[in-house]
Parts: structure tokens; C-alpha cells; sequence
């Protein structure tokens, strides 16, 4: 079931001007109210003055550059959803960022689509984060453990996890699929929690496969390696289907 989409004032903090004007032009457009920031310094500033829930930062600033933004600002409120930009190819740097506890991050140039999906992201994530018993959930579905995973994955939520899997390891079924929910996020901590049970599961034979990952996350995992632990699949279905042809 969808989230119902939370509308936040949201702070953007870029040093071209012009890119700053075309976000909030678009965020006013989508209905949210918007605080802007030039710098680094500045936005920081208005960070904690206004308490926004959702910030967008470029990467690559003058003064105070988004990484440094993003250190601070999760010191002041780790559940804080930043929502990082950075250029195409910029792969070193929005790892870097996630490590740091960003949630996601986006691409220049600018395109409304993708802009439009970090927001409805975030926005389900912080409504989700308000219901965590409902973040991770197991169902047997025939030959399959189902793991379904919802949220923003962090190093608070790899203990759940390792207990969900540990339970869906006693099942003895013949796959396990980890499905995340198309708008799930994980950060450097989920990530580094989530290798370590793959790495566990591909030692001991224990097959395990991803699904409904967002492109965004399809590239992350493929570029830290977690491809080479478990394969990928586009949705629950097309991994359940291929594990029907591959005769339970």
C-alpha cells in the first residue's frame, strides 16, 4: 500500500542561482514550501533556525560544501532527510554521502521526474519511520522466504534485519528474496550491515536474491559489490518467477 505523501517545507541549499530559482519554481509548483540557501554557512544556519525535515544540498560549494552541510545537519537531527546533488558520474561522491547518512541523492542537470521521485521517497520514508515495526517483514510464499523491506535502511535497522534473516534462514526454503520497496533508501551504515548477511549467507550456500530496488540503489549496490553476493531483479515477481523456472 502507498504512503500518503508528506508535504514539507523543504530547504535547498545550491550556490548557482539559477539552479536555486528552478527548485524552488518546481517545489512551489508541487506545493511546498520552500526555504533557500546560497552557501553551505548559510543554509546551515537556516537549518537551525526552521528545522526542516527535508534538504536538499549540491555537493560542490563555495564556503561550506554539501558533505560538510550533511555532517552537521545529522548531528543536529540524525532523522533529518538530505537528499543530495551531484553531477552525472559523480558515483565516488554520492557514496561518500550515503556513508554520511545522506538517503539519496540526485543528478545534475535537473529533471522534474527524477526530482519528483527523491521527494515521494523521502516523503514515504518519514512517514514509514513513524511505524518501524512495519519496516521489515517475513512471509512464506511457497518455495520463497519474502522479506519485504520498507524505508530508509540504516545501522539502526541491520539488527532487525540480521533477526528477520536469521528466522528465514531456520524456514529452509529453497530462496530467500530480499524485496525493498520502490522507495526504500539505505545508507553507508545499511549498506556495510546488509554486504556483511550476503557475504554470511553466500558462504554457507544460502541463496539469497534483491528486488524493486530504484535505479539510483540498482547502481550503488552493483558499484560496492553486493551484485556479486546476491542477484538482482527488477520486482518480487520477476524474482519469484525465475525461481519457478528454476524448479523450486
Amino acid at each position: 500500500m502507498k504512503e500518503s505523501i508528506v508535504k514539507e517545507t523543504i530547504l535547498i541549499i545550491d550556490d548557482e542561482r539559477p539552479t536555486l530559482k528552478m527548485f524552488s519554481l518546481l517545489l512551489n509548483a508541487m506545493g511546498y514550501d520552500v526555504l533557500q540557501a546560497e552557501n553551505g554557512q548559510e543554509g546551515l544556519e537556516l537549518f537551525m533556525r526552521e528545522k526542516p525535515s527535508l534538504v536538499l544540498t549540491d555537493i560542490k560549494m563555495p564556503v561550506m560544501d554539501g558533505i560538510e552541510v550533511l555532517k552537521e545537519i545529522k548531528k543536529i537531527n540524525p532523522m533529518a532527510e538530505v537528499v543530495v546533488i551531484t553531477g552525472h558520474g559523480d558515483m565516488d561522491l554520492a557514496i561518500q554521502a550515503l556513508n554520511l547518512d545522506a538517503t539519496d541523492f540526485i543528478n545534475k542537470p535537473l529533471r522534474r521526474e527524477a526530482l519528483e521521485l527523491a521527494l515521494s521517497r523521502a516523503g514515504e520514508r518519514l512517514a514509514i519511520a513513524k511505524r518501524e515495526d512495519e519496516q521489515i517483514e517475513l512471509q512464506v510464499q511457497g518455495d520463497a522466504v519474502v522479506i519485504r523491506v520498507r524505508g530508509n535502511i540504516t545501522g539502526n535497522t541491520v539488527p532487525r534485519l540480521t533477526e528477520r534473516l536469521a528466522e528465514a534462514r531456520r524456514l529452509d526454503k529453497g530462496l530467500i528474496l530480499m524485496s525493498f520497496d520502490e522507495n526504500a533508501s539505505i545508507n553507508g551504515a545499511g549498506l556495510s550491515g546488509l554486504t556483511d548477511l550476503l557475504r554470511q549467507c553466500h558462504e554457507t550456500g544460502v541463496r539469497v536474491v534483491l528486488a524493486g530496488l530504484s535505479d539510483n540503489f540498482r547502481a550503488v549496490f552493483e558499484s560496492v559489490g553486493i551484485t556479486r553476493l546476491a542477484e538482482l531483479y527488477r520486482s518480487e515477481a520477476s524474482a519469484l518467477d525465475a525461481q519457478t523456472r528454476r524448479g523450486g
